[in-house]
This record gives structure tokens, sequence and C-alpha cells, in this order.
């Protein structure tokens, strides 16, 4: 074991006064933590004679010292034969104060806070009690779309009366005023902002694309998704012979993505949700780190979700947008499994890298500028059309990859031409006649009874109906 920003490690019980301040520290930090006495600084085991009345003595001093009220476990646990005293303890009732002074945990150290940082704490635990979502708008500076107000009603299948009936029934009426959620569904004109760009290196140096969009919730979750769309690459796959999109990221991945931000982003920041989309990644990010007691490790284990908004997910819900129990997570995790999360300067970013960056043989522009929307549109053509002619090409096979090239009038085997085979092998309309052997010089590739049915548009038939290829 070693010192963290969660575990403090005292000697002996000469250091109780300091132990108690670092309880506190880590409490104010991350709500929960472990003090132990009988090892030292370096993690090494000292021991210590421990009996019930040492326990006692650590316990009272706990209860007589730390304000607000905890309740430690406190236990004997012995480290290589050696008694050693274990203090667990949590709380969510911050600021806590050991002998009448706070401290915050700064890697593992406790440093003492000043009034203004206690006064910040305290503001901040009174704001998670109601969420800004749920605060009445008494600027006078609300006006309802009642078009708007319409047409959510009539999607979450509610019946309709008038603008107000509506609000109040949705909850967004309370004390005779109009509250915050209803601001960013409702207003006219629109209060949210939307920034959107693409850049040309894998920093923020160079922008290829800048767009800022201005509208409600509901428009902005869709023009986020529009523009991401627009700017990464978009494979395809065959149902039959009819061509099926498949950008480069999973699509529900990254569409929940977008829906969390919106409902989960700290609306006391004025800054924005913003999409950023580089040449090996897509970048979203929301004002707000993760709320309190969920940590980026836990995050994708956690088995229950916690509401920053819960009106605005409310909202969402009705809609289905969003599900009940929290499930936005392990669908992006299920989707997008490579999918990585952070936070810095008060930011969430949910980042899902790009395929594509990966394809050294992928052909460049020469400006090096080429927009993702560009290249995403010539990729997806050339590979959908190269798809049918492979399979066409297929009928008087098998054929090995350079016969294929060659009768596709090709120079070499190219980005789009592998992606082809790749897809038409997943899709199961072409195999290998050497499966065991994928990378033999012999291989070859003939197709296969799903790939003649798409061929003739014939998905009736059985295998024994079309002609066995050698």
């Amino acid at each position: 074991m070693k010192e963290s920003e969660t575990i403090e490690f005292k000697k002996s019980l000469a250091e109780l006064g300091d132990g108690l301040n670092s309880v506190v520290a880590i409490l104010n930090k991350h709500g929960a933590g472990e003090l132990w006495f009988g090892i030292k600084n370096d993690g090494t085991p000292a021991g210590m004679d421990v009996t019930e009345t040492t326990l006692r003595k650590v316990s009272q001093a706990i209860a007589a010292h730390i304000e607000p009220k905890i309740y430690p476990d406190v236990s004997t646990v012995a480290l290589g034969g050696k008694s050693c005293i274990r203090v667990a303890f949590s709380g969510g009732e911050k600021p806590y104060y050991a002998h009448g002074r706070g401290y915050m945990r700064v890697a593992d150290e406790d440093r003492q806070l000043s009034a203004k940082e206690i006064e910040s704490i305290i503001l901040r635990k009174n704001r998670s009690h109601r969420g800004w979502d749920s605060e009445p708008i008494t600027t006078g500076s609300f006006k309802p779309d009642a078009a708007k107000i319409r047409a959510y009603v009539r999607k979450a299948g509610l019946p309709w009366t008038n603008s107000q009936s509506a609000l109040e029934s949705l909850g967004l009426y309370a004390g005779g005023h109009d509250l915050n959620a209803a601001r960013v569904f409702f207003a006219k004109p629109p209060a949210l902002t939307l920034r959107c760009a693409v850049f040309a290196t894998p920093s923020t140096s160079t922008i290829i694309d800048q767009h800022d969009f201005h509208g409600d919730i509901l428009m902005l979750i869709e023009e986020a998704e529009k523009y991401i769309l627009k700017n990464i690459r978009i494979g395809m796959r065959l149902d039959g012979l009819v061509r099926v999109d498949v950008p480069e990221i999973n699509r529900e991945a990254f569409r929940e993505a977008i829906v969390n931000a919106f409902c989960h982003r700290d609306y006391r920041d004025p800054d924005e949700v913003r999409i950023a989309i580089f040449p090996d990644r897509v970048e979203v990010r929301n004002p707000g780190t993760l709320m309190e007691g969920v940590t980026l490790r836990t995050l994708k284990t956690a088995k229950i979700s916690r509401r920053r908004n819960p009106l605005i997910a409310d909202l969402l819900r009705r809609i289905q947008y969003i599900e009940a129990w929290g499930r936005g997570i392990p669908l992006i995790l299920e989707k997008a499994p490579n999918v990585r999360f952070s936070q810095a300067a008060g930011i969430f970013i949910t980042e899902f890298p790009r395929p594509s960056a990966s394809e050294a043989d992928e052909p460049r522009p020469e400006s090096g500028l080429e927009s993702g929307a560009q290249s995403g549109a010539q990729s997806g053509a050339q590979s959908g059309a190269q798809s049918e002619q492979i399979l066409s090409l297929l009928i008087n096979g098998p054929f090995s990859a350079n016969e294929l090239v060659n009768r596709l009038g090709l120079e070499t085997k190219t980005g789009a031409f592998k992606r082809s085979i790749m897809e038409l092998l997943n899709g199961g309309l072409i195999q290998r006649t050497i499966p065991e052997k994928p990378n033999s010089r012999l291989q070859k590739y003939r197709l296969t009874p799903k790939g003649y049915a798409a061929i003739y548009n014939d998905p009736v038939h059985q295998v024994d109906d079309f002609p066995p290829q050698p």
C-alpha cells in the first residue's frame, strides 16, 4: 500500500490529531477514505499494541473532534504479522471540520481551507440540493413558444389544452413562475448554443470548419448528430443489393453521448456543449464534471446513475430520448467499447477514436485539409460501387485479390478495395477458399449462397439452388 488522496498512514496514536485532520481533508475532497495507524509513511507496517481501549480511544476522538458527525468502521488488521488499526470512513455532509478547522486533501497532504474556500463548498452544497432546471425564472425574459410546446406534447402522447396547462402538467410551472427547464426546451427566441468545429490536426491549431447553432435542446441534439455524420467517413454494407450507410463511429453511441451532454451539463456554467472533430477522434464536450460520488474509475461499472438536471431528464425520457434507468453510459460502452471518458477544467469529455485514423494505406489529399464530409462521401461511394462490381465478377470466380484488382482496372489494392472485401466477408456475401489460412498466397474469394441471392435479388433460394464454385 501507499499513501494517496484517499489513504493516510500514521505510525502511532501519537499522531492521532494529525490523523483527524486527514480524515476531514479526505472527506471534503472525496467523501470517503481510510486512515491507518501502525504503518510508516512508506507503507511499511510498524505494528502497535492494539486493545479494546486503543480502538475506543480512536473512536471517541473522532466523535469528539470531527463535525458534522461521522460513524467510521474502526478495526484491527494484521499486516505482515503486525497489528494495525484501520479506520474506514465516509460522509456526504461537507464541509467537515477537525478541531474547528477545515482541510482539503491535495495529493497526500492536508491543506487548511480559507474562509472563502469553505464558503464555496457550502454554496455548491446548497445548489446541489436544488437543480438549476427546477429553479424559477424570475427575470421576466422567458417567452414560451406555443408551437414548440404543442409539438412536444403531441410527441409525448399527452392531451393538449393550452400552453400554460401543458407547462403545469409537465412540472415546469411552480409558485407563479416558469422553471428553467422550460427555457431550454421552449424559449422564444431559443436559449442555447451548440459550438461545432473540424480540425486539420490532432490539436486545435488549424480549424477547417466552424459553425455555431442556436436553438432549443431538441433541435441542437439533432444538429450535433448531423454535424458529426457530415464530417466523418461513411462506409457501407449490403443488405441484399441495397446499400446501408455505416458511419466509422457507431451512430447510437455518439448520439447517446450528445443527449447525455445536454441532459447532464452544468447549466450554471455559461459555456456551451461542443463537438470537436479531429483526424483521429471525435469529442463531445459539455460543461460540468461528474456528480459527487461518481469517479472516472467507477463510471464504467456503476449500476446506478445520478441526474444533475432531473426535470430536463424527465422531459427527455417522456419522448424516449433517454431511459428512466440511466442506461446511457452502458449503451455507449456496448456500441463503442473503445470510447474514452475524461474531465478537465470543469469540462466532461466523451472521446470516440476514429478507425480511419489508423489506415496507413488510405490515399491522402495533397493539401492535407480535405474535409471529413468530402472524404467520407468519396470513400463510401467508391466502396459501395466496388462491392457490387466484385460480386458481379465472382459469378465467374473464384478469383484471388490480385485477379480482382486487374479485372476492376485498378493499379493496386486501394483502401476502398480492401474495405469492400472486408465488408463482403463480414456480410457473409463472399468467403475465402482457404479460410484457415487468410494470408495464403493461394487464397481466393468466391460467392456464398447469400452472395448469389444478393446478386439475383432473390433471398428465398437455399444453398442447393445455386451452382457450386470450385
